[in-house]
């Protein structure tokens, strides 16, 4: 069974230069089965089915839905890493296919059916989906969601009926809670969007171009956030990051870890441990199925995991 105590050395001894806390164990586990929602093929036709025009229109309805239909910029706002244009390509037009609503309900139910068609009819209706869909929903629902909209507009959702749904709802709340804060981390020290995502490139944890493109960036963008880094003693003239730059990453992510740490103190360190014991083959399933990207823009490595 996994030990949780044992995160904190297993990091350390790999010189990472993060700490694996359980925030940041669990996110490892966590994420691949979130990412369903953007690479599943059931997530593609959900948004097809209500009249979304292209992937991104898709992407942003699925995302956002929670929020309502708020406006581009607070969607930008939200997102963070998306250049204003790539947002306003999709809304608010997407809310004249579908409301947000209807895309909630089309949401929940294309989860339902990739999750079975990935992991099994029989585990998907298994007493280790329900204990897992209930621990999951037991540390969502303690989280604190001030100053993260994402996250509150996750956790005001309906509890869903079936568990494999109830897992991934779940498991959203503290994805987007995780990222709420990692985007207020970023705030106060001072690193910009497209700088977040150079940072992310340089640390191996994703493809730069990948980044850039998808979120709709210019070259000269990206150089200049490269130029700023530079100054600022983080990159080398290679495009690597500094040691300095290596100690004020680390730092932004420890800080990400430390203020997602409050679900899982909630849930206790040996609930959190079974969870983590029942997410692992979920995980492992994810990234067997070769639905996430090379290069994947979340930046999950899938070191940390038993997958």
């Amino acid at each position: 069974m996994t030990d949780a105590a044992s995160w904190t050395a297993s990091g350390r001894a790999r010189g990472t230069g993060m700490v694996r806390t359980a925030a940041r164990a669990m996110w490892e586990r966590f994420e691949p089965v979130h990412d369903l929602v953007y690479f599943a093929p059931e997530a593609r036709r959900a948004a097809d089915d209500l009249g979304m025009r292209g992937f991104w229109m898709g992407y942003f309805a699925l995302r956002a839905a929670p929020l309502g239909p708020v406006p581009a910029p607070v969607v930008t706002a939200c997102f963070y890493v998306f250049h204003p244009d790539r947002v306003t390509r999709a809304l608010p037009d997407a809310w004249r296919y579908a409301s947000p609503g209807d895309v909630l309900d089309a949401r929940e139910q294309a989860m339902d059916a990739a999750m079975t068609r990935l992991f099994g009819p029989d585990l998907v209706s298994s007493a280790r989906m329900t204990e897992a869909a209930d621990l999951a929903w037991r540390a969502a629902e303690t989280a604190d969601t001030a100053g993260r909209p994402l996250a509150a507009a996750n956790q005001a959702l309906d509890r869903p009926r079936q568990s494999c749904a109830r897992l991934w709802q779940a498991l959203t709340t503290l994805r987007e809670h995780r990222g709420d804060g990692h985007v207020a981390t970023l705030v106060g020290h001072g690193v910009a969007p497209v700088a977040a995502m150079v940072l992310k490139a340089a640390a191996g944890e994703s493809d730069a171009a990948l980044l850039r493109e998808g979120r709709k960036w210019d070259q000269a963008d990206w150089h200049a956030a490269e130029t700023e880094l530079r100054e600022r003693g983080w990159l080398d003239d290679a495009g690597a990051l500094t040691p300095a730059g290596v100690t004020g990453r680390a730092a932004i992510e420890a800080r990400t870890d430390a203020v997602a740490e409050g679900p899982w103190r909630a849930l206790g360190q040996e609930n959190t441990a079974r969870l983590a014991d029942l997410l692992d083959p979920l995980a492992a399933a994810v990234r067997k199925a070769g639905l996430l990207p090379d290069g994947n823009p979340v930046g999950v490595t899938g070191t940390g995991t038993g997958g």
